[in-house]
């Protein structure tokens, strides 16, 4: 999946909120309930068992999981667990209100694949961020989260 360019960012926009669309109905819907959709270059197996923001990470694996973080603090993580995708990249895209920001890609090196990514946080960016679980070689997105950064209460 390419990132859009500025100039494209306007002409994709319907696209991606139909994909969104697609993908929270997919995440939200009932185990067994919607056959997941997968390019045959994807393993069968191939998943995203976790995935999640944290405030940290001890030990490979997430201390917390967020939902709403308030912009009093200034870093949160996002943690994903990979199953049946060794010899795969992937790639965690960090997304604020829809545009890209940051990409980060991972070589996936065993049947059970921890990896993280950090993203330091400007206290005036509040509002919705998305992270996109991507295989790198087809694009495919096979996970998304999102998490509210809000103003802090005084």
């Amino acid at each position: 999946m390419s990132l859009p360019t500025c100039k494209e960012s306007k002409d994709m926009l319907p696209r991606r909120k139909a994909l969104l669309a697609l993908l929270s109905a997919l995440l939200l819907a009932p185990a067994g309930a919607v056959a997941e959709p997968r390019p045959p270059q994807i393993p069968e197996r191939a998943r995203v068992a976790r995935a999640l923001f944290t405030t940290g990470i001890e030990n490979r694996e997430p201390i917390d999981r967020i939902v709403a973080l308030d912009n009093s603090h200034r870093e949160i993580f996002f943690f994903s667990e990979l199953r049946h995708m060794q010899g795969r990249r992937i790639k965690h895209v960090w997304e604020y209100k829809g545009q890209p920001v940051s990409e980060i890609e991972f070589e996936v090196r065993g049947p059970r694949w921890r990896v993280n990514s950090k993203k330091a946080l400007d206290p005036a960016m509040t509002g919705v961020w998305t992270v996109w679980v991507i295989d790198s070689e087809t694009g495919w997105p096979l996970k998304a989260a999102q998490f509210e950064y809000r103003p802090a209460r005084h």
